[in-house]
């Protein structure tokens, strides 16, 4: 997911948040599925640069003991 998405995202949220609203769901409703769904997409947001397992040379850390030098 990349930075330049996120005004996308915000735009087909709004879209649906708009069409449920028409549809007679109630903000209620909307505002418990928002809390649902905050957990999955605040993780989504915040681990996208964890992924894929590529660059795992550069992850790895190095430490020297006392006896390492």
């Amino acid at each position: 997911m990349k930075r330049q998405h996120l005004g996308l995202y915000a735009i087909a949220l709004a879209i649906v948040i708009v069409g449920l609203l028409f549809a007679g769901v109630p903000l209620q409703t909307m505002l418990f599925g928002l809390l649902v769904l905050a957990c999955p997409l605040m993780m989504m947001f915040m681990m996208r640069g964890h992924g894929g397992g590529s660059d795992q040379q550069e992850h790895e850390h190095h430490t020297t003991g006392p006896h390492d030098g």
